[in-house]
């Protein structure tokens, strides 16, 4: 039953989808992210829900080219477009030189998929409006997500690990702990920018059952996570001191609900020397740098880790997307990776601070801010976790070059009907 179920929502789904190609859109990322055939029981196991949508989204685009009524974002020529299309000319070349060739091949292809639906997003959001729908769309599916597991995680008294969908690549508890965290900002943007009180009721609920997930994840790095999470929060919040009062009432109900045992566990952050998975992490950064070192114009290719740690003391992954990025593709490609991550976050900085000096663009400050702060507990999480390739990582990056795109176009606008109407008169 609930196979037939899933793919009538399908099947509705690519109906609404074909008439409208923004529909579609929507429809791709709730897809995406919510991953809801990990949930189904028979036929539709392993079912290409994201294939199907983003073949019916671009046909739905080619209908509305034939029909003459395709609307298309204007060109934009961001700094960060050109810097990921050389990252991944670079992905092709270290995986032309990649160590283990027959894993590298495929997983080039697999992360691949992500660029489409990065164009289509790029082509199709063009307003504020249609971007504020996006980030509705991302936070939402996350946020179904992190409800069941907060929910899971209060009813159980904390005592066992919230985990994502089982088959998407965020199931561990440790990644699904890091999206939950990177997704409280979004969802503190829809409050922002929503005045219905029902609804921000909902939403506030649906921020404290994310926190309560990422919490029972039981995961180290999710903590450092969402402190560093919280911190950028309370930075940019406008009313500090409530803000700090409300983030320490959060903190003093969620830690007294949480068990012993998981206050041993976090106890164990800065005991590194005794902890052996810790360990076994460290042995794993250091062989990744030094090959990377040695050869930093191509690393070791995707999955290179099997190749580089076969004969270290512990044969494990990476488990930090900075050593994976360096080890598998080299230090040049490192580098345009962690620019297009701290450029971001300083491009929104400064778009933050411009915008809230002008009226017009105070929405523009909400945004970025929020945006910067799902980028930094990106960031740190990606300390901690293979966290390179993940898509709502470059889904984002994008989201900021919109965000600066429709905020360039809103300013070049507003001046232009000041251009035609005059200075606006001030009366008594």
């Amino acid at each position: 039953m609930r196979d037939i179920a899933l793919l009538l929502i399908l099947l509705i789904l690519v109906y609404v989808s074909l008439p409208w190609p923004f529909l579609g859109l929507l429809a791709l990322t709730i897809v995406g992210y919510l991953y809801p055939q990990s949930y189904a029981a028979g036929f539709m196991q392993g079912f290409p829900a994201y294939e199907l949508l983003l073949g019916t989204l671009i046909l739905s685009i080619l209908i509305a080219w034939w029909r003459g009524r395709l609307e298309l974002a204007p060109p934009t020529r961001d700094w960060r477009l050109f810097v990921l299309a050389a990252l991944w000319l670079y992905f092709v070349f270290t995986t032309t030189q990649s160590m283990e060739p027959g894993m590298a091949w495929p997983r080039l292809g697999e992360i691949s998929k992500i660029l489409p639906g990065l164009l289509l997003t790029l082509l199709l959001v063009d307003t504020r409006e249609k971007l504020f729908y996006l980030l509705v769309a991302i936070s939402l599916s996350i946020a179904l997500l992190a409800v069941k597991g907060g929910y899971w995680a209060v009813m159980s008294g904390f005592s066992d690990r919230v985990y994502g969908p089982p088959d998407s690549h965020f199931h561990d508890n440790n990644h699904f702990a890091v999206l939950v965290v990177m997704n409280i900002p979004l969802l503190i943007l829809w409050l922002r920018q929503t005045r219905h009180r029902p609804l921000r009721y909902v939403l506030m609920a649906g921020i404290a059952l994310s926190v309560a997930a990422a919490l029972s994840s039981w995961s180290r790095g999710a903590l450092l996570t969402l402190s560093a999470m919280g911190l950028a929060l309370l930075l940019d919040s406008r009313r500090k001191l409530l803000a700090l009062s409300l983030l320490a009432s959060t903190v003093v109900l969620a830690f007294g609900a949480l068990p012993e045992k998981w206050f041993e566990r976090m106890e164990t952050i800065p005991a590194h020397q005794a902890e052996g998975s810790a360990q076994a992490r460290l042995d794993a950064w250091r062989h990744g740098v030094r090959y990377a070192v040695e050869h930093p114009l191509t690393g070791a290719g995707f999955e290179g880790w099997r190749f580089v740690n076969l004969n270290a003391q512990n044969y494990i992954d990476w488990h930090s997307a900075y050593v994976e990025m360096m080890a598998e593709h080299g230090l040049v490609a490192f580098g345009l990776w962690l620019a297009l991550l701290l450029g971001t976050i300083l491009s929104l900085t400064r778009l933050a601070g411009a915008a809230r000096t002008t009226p017009e663009q105070s929405w523009a400050a909400d945004y970025a801010s929020m945006l910067r702060a799902a980028l930094i507990a990106y960031g740190v999480g990606a300390v901690f976790l293979g966290l390179a390739y993940w898509d709502i990582l470059y889904h984002l990056l994008v989201v900021a070059v919109i965000i600066s795109a429709v905020g360039q176009r809103d300013s070049v606008r507003s001046v232009s009907d000041l251009a035609a109407h005059g200075s606006p008169r001030w009366t008594k």
